[in-house]
């Protein structure tokens, strides 16, 4: 995978004050420059993204862990002679 700085092919500047004297020290390339490298970057992670996913696949594919079922609760029974009663029985009309 290469660095950061690998994706730019193109000339870089160090940033000065108007005075000429040299500001902290930080590289400066132009907009244009810029893109290039991010699309750049962009297409290689897709690639490694795709690549990357196709091992998960085939390694998923040769190690299948069967998991043991989860343990499921009877449904409840509907009572046939349940009373049903008001929750409020002042409100109730």
């Amino acid at each position: 995978m290469k660095t950061p700085a690998e994706y730019l092919d193109c000339p870089v500047f160090e940033l000065t004050y108007p005075t000429g004297e040299a500001a902290e020290s930080v590289p400066v390339v132009a907009y244009d420059d810029a893109v290039r490298a991010v699309e750049l970057a962009l297409a290689d992670a897709e690639k490694y993204k795709y690549l990357l996913m196709r091992a998960l696949r085939r390694h998923a594919a040769e190690t299948s862990v069967s998991y043991p079922a989860l343990p499921t609760l009877p449904l409840p029974q509907e009572a046939p002679e349940t009373p049903v009663r008001p929750l409020y029985p002042d409100l109730a009309a």
